[in-house]
């Protein structure tokens, strides 16, 4: 089978339609599209969207919802459940998750979230904590205590 021998199945394509061809021909004199008007002109009809003139809908339609945090802060992530694996009585900061390998990369300032079940008491310091978090390191007999950078 080579590229020359392609086409498409017999009957899938129709001729195309003839207009302006005499009023036998079903198409003629106005061709189908009417006796006046923009869209019985030649070329091109309107963009899209256009409304006569009208004020068009994407224009109207106000666009205030989701607006974007101009000065979004980001943090370094990490759920209270992974700080289990530590040892008794250790002070947590971003620096010390990264040396044992507990986060891998640092996104900005850490904070701890809520997720999971802390059994150890530990004595974390992070930017920010998840109401959560506080509750449940404090009820391992853990600290908090909140650090700017």
């Amino acid at each position: 089978m080579k590229i020359e021998n392609l086409g498409p199945k017999s009957g899938a394509k129709r001729r195309k339609r003839r207009v302006g061809r005499g009023i036998a021909a079903g198409q003629g004199a106005s061709c189908g599209f009417g006796m006046r008007g923009q869209k019985s002109r030649s070329g091109t009809g309107t963009k899209a969207g256009f409304e006569g003139g009208q004020m068009p809908l994407y224009r109207r339609v106000p666009k205030l919802k989701h607006f974007p945090l101009v000065n979004q802060k980001y943090y370094t992530t990490i759920n209270v459940k992974a700080l289990g694996s530590l040892p008794a009585k250790t002070e947590v900061t971003l620096n010390s998750l990264l040396e044992d390998g507990i986060v891998t990369n640092n996104d900005g300032p850490l904070k701890i979230l809520g997720d999971g079940e802390l059994k150890v008491a530990l004595n974390v310091k992070a930017a920010a904590f998840t109401k959560s978090a506080t509750e449940k390191i404090e009820a391992a007999g853990g600290t908090c205590e909140v650090i700017t950078n």
